[in-house]
């Protein structure tokens, strides 16, 4: 059973990218609930949510297996631990017998254990946010309406109570209780579209063309020179340019030749470039950049803050750093920067652009692309070059990653890859344009932009699904755990005082009547937990 939890966690992969099979996100997760359901215990349940949690992260990120080698096990089976809330929640709510007051609770408790599951991992420490649930259902815009009302976190509450309510109305014994699940599928089914169909979209203040830049070259020199031949070759069709993720492979400050040749491809395309600068600085330091390149100069810069771990930095590096040495984990820290902030670019014939620019995983964390939105951003790019994951799903899953931030903050996303994939998405999430790992070119994209002062709700609340989900599965955890210590002591001080036997069941008579009698009271106090902890207080056995 606990192979079988394993191989459930992994179903859900199948609703990302480049699977695409969306409609899993809704059910995917049945069987793996089932079996948490299905648990003799509460420790079996618990471990089987492990096992499950194990199996989605080694399913959603086989991808970094040359990177981590054997760490990705180990972040599996760490990360994994999480999703034990998960297995705790479903056997505490949903064993049977399940009443309709115990499924409305599961409907809440459950979603809430996965949403915290997901809100803890997503720290940058612990791997990032990565194959968050709800990102699976990046390709439908009435879903994504809920990512404007509470970001990504509310789309994952969704789905999870979708599944959920699927669980009790297939396993619940009673009509009401199967009837509350099934009025949970329908509400957490409606919720998206009803939400797109009552929300419009901000007037758009005016448009531009982006082009981006997808070179396919991997190696230093050579997309460098094919970055800036295609630049050139843009002509004034465009009103920015963006390249990827290490587009420049120099510190263009120590290189005047280069940074003047790039310069000239600016002048010849007739906007300013946004390029990506992967090297050392004069101090030695190894940093990402993105910096804005006009005619004449360069303008404003953004390092990259949120590392990606093991691949640019090793965290606990004295301890771990032999990974390196068997993978192709980061061999030199990478130094990240200060935080998100907001850059400006000349749009010919138009007012100065305000934009947001983040590098490559950071397209993963909602919080930055909102710090751009609050700062004025009216469009937010990203930069990133996937080519070490060139064959696998990661592209692809990153480039979906747009449609989500674009939902969750109004505005426009765009996302230039040196390799692929290339992607842009409207400001309600919906695709405009993509370029897959086999395309080599420019693609160009023309942007509606949102007044810099527009806010979604998110915008202006931030976390607050997954703070409400913190606080609905800690409650719940203090409940389940008074509930637990209070059915463990009642049989023991029960047979202790003398209380427990009714005086209707006065004792026969005949020869070990009385233990008869007194077991059958003992059994009809204690059923309730019995079945439920082996080698507890008071188990049939006892």
């Amino acid at each position: 059973m606990r192979y079988a939890a394993l191989a459930a966690g992994a179903l859900p992969a199948l609703a990302f990218p480049a699977a695409n099979l969306e409609f899993l996100g809704w059910i995917g997760l049945v069987p793996g609930l089932a079996l948490m359901q299905a648990a003799p215990s509460r420790r079996e349940a618990v471990v089987r949510g492990w096992w499950f949690g194990a199996g989605y992260l080694l399913a959603n990120m086989y991808w970094l297996a040359p990177n981590l080698g054997p760490g990705l096990l180990l972040l599996a089976v760490v990360i994994g631990f999480l999703w034990t809330a998960v297995g705790l929640a479903v056997w505490g709510l949903m064993r049977p017998p399940v009443s309709p007051r115990r499924a409305a609770l599961a409907l809440i408790v459950v979603p809430s254990s996965w949403l915290v599951t997901e809100w803890i991992r997503s720290w940058q420490g612990l791997g990032g946010p990565w194959a968050v649930l709800g990102a699976s259902q990046w390709q439908h815009p009435a879903i994504l309406a809920l990512a404007a009302i509470g970001g990504v976190w509310l789309i994952t509450f969704a789905l999870v109570a979708a599944n959920t309510g699927v669980l009790l109305a297939i396993t619940a014994r009673s009509a009401p209780a199967r009837l509350v699940g099934a009025a949970g599928v329908l509400i957490a089914v409606l919720a998206g579209p009803v939400s797109f169909a009552l929300t419009a979209p901000p007037p758009v203040s005016r448009h531009i063309t982006v082009a981006l830049v997808q070179p396919g070259i991997e190696s230093t020199a050579a997309r460098l020179a094919e970055s800036e031949r295609l630049t050139a070759s843009v002509a004034g069709r465009a009103d920015l340019i963006v390249w990827g993720e290490s587009s420049v492979g120099y510190d263009l400050a120590d290189h005047p030749a280069l940074l003047s040749s790039i310069e000239r491809a600016s002048r010849s395309a007739g906007a300013d470039v946004l390029v990506s600068q992967d090297a050392e600085n004069a101090a030695g330091a190894h940093i990402k950049q993105a910096l804005v390149v006009t005619s004449t100069g360069t303008g404003g810069s953004y390092t990259k803050t949120r590392l990606v771990p093991f691949g640019e930095y090793i965290p606990l590096r004295s301890v771990l750093g032999w990974l390196s040495k068997i993978s192709k984990a980061a061999a030199q820290n990478v130094v990240a920067g200060t935080g998100a902030h907001t850059l400006r670019a000349a749009i010919p014939r138009s007012r100065p652009l305000t934009f947001g620019v983040l590098i490559c995983f950071e397209s993963a964390f909602p919080d930055m692309s909102r710090v751009d939105t609050d700062q004025g951003a009216q469009a937010i790019f990203y930069q990133t070059s996937d080519s070490t994951f060139q064959s696998s799903w990661a592209p692809a899953q990153h480039a979906a990653l747009g449609a989500l931030r674009a939902a969750e903050t109004g505005r426009p996303v765009a996302q230039a890859a040196l390799t692929g994939d290339s992607a842009a998405f409207d400001d309600r999430g919906r695709l405009l344009a993509w370029a897959g790992t086999s395309y080599r070119g420019v693609l160009y994209v023309r942007l509606a932009l949102p007044a810099s002062s527009a806010r979604t709700l998110y915008d202006r609340l931030g976390d607050y699904v997954p703070w409400t989900a913190t606080g609905i599965a800690g409650l719940a955890a203090l409940l389940g755990l008074r509930r637990m210590r209070r059915d463990r002591s009642r049989p023991a001080n029960g047979i202790l005082a003398g209380t427990s036997v009714r005086p209707d069941l006065e004792p026969s008579r005949n020869a070990g009547g009385s233990a008869l009698a007194a077991g059958a009271e003992v059994a009809e106090v204690t059923a309730p937990d019995a079945a439920a902890e082996p080698g507890s207080a008071a188990t049939p056995s006892d």
